[in-house]
């Protein structure tokens, strides 16, 4: 990004901690005791508070637009190395596992654990100390355990997550503000559009197939 302006605060002293290669939306605030490794990506008015205790994100996580990560004194809030948490969830003090995906407006409440390349669905959530094994699916209100992820699980998590890293990529060499245009040009440039998501292509395929 051109311009590197952080909403980032030091309380007691102790300021946000970013890696140079990860990005963080100049939207996003970031308070207190707050770690982003390297690769990671941190949208849009995200919340990261380590007020009472530490935030850690680890290598290639990306933390979506609106969320909220904060914690409890004594209690800190780690997401393992690419950990995948959807727009809008709150995560207070828990522990999400390397290459889990917290989906989408999801609550994951304190001492909860997540799985290694475990998937908590969208809307889901997740009470206080309970436990999501590695690789499996959590859903719902209470979430229970719903079954064992397959290999194509995993690997459609992963491609999502790739996408991020690269998201961070883009955004560290392109992204700047700008002055919208003021009238539309049907032969302008297209985003993502020469390679879409396998996983979404086979899922498009079978919904026209019914049709």
């Amino acid at each position: 990004m051109r311009s590197r302006r952080y909403k980032t605060y030091a309380i007691d002293g102790v300021a946000p901690v970013i890696d140079p290669t990860a990005f963080v939306h100049p939207d996003a605030v970031l308070i207190g005791d707050v770690v982003v490794g390297a690769g990671c990506y941190v949208g849009p008015c995200a919340s990261l508070r380590g007020d009472f205790s530490r935030l850690i994100l680890g290598d290639g996580c990306n933390v979506q637009d609106n969320c909220t990560l904060h914690t409890m004194p004594g209690f800190d809030l780690v997401i393992g190395r690419d950990g995948h948490i959807g727009h809008g969830a709150i995560l207070h003090s828990a522990h999400i596992g390397a290459n889990a995906m917290v989906g989408m407006n999801s609550v994951i409440m304190d001492c909860a654990t997540i799985g290694e390349s475990a998937i908590v669905a969208a809307m889901s959530f997740v009470k206080t100390g309970a436990n999501i094994p590695p690789r499996h699916l959590a859903a719902g209100v209470p979430a229970r355990i719903l079954r064992e992820l397959t290999d194509d699980d995993v690997a459609q998590k992963i491609e999502g997550t790739r996408l991020y890293h690269e998201l961070a990529r883009r955004s560290l060499a392109t992204l700047m503000a700008v002055e919208p245009l003021t009238k539309f040009d049907p032969d302008r440039k297209r985003l993502g559009v020469d390679r879409p998501l396998p996983s979404r292509q086979r899922i498009m395929q079978k919904r026209n197939d019914k049709t």
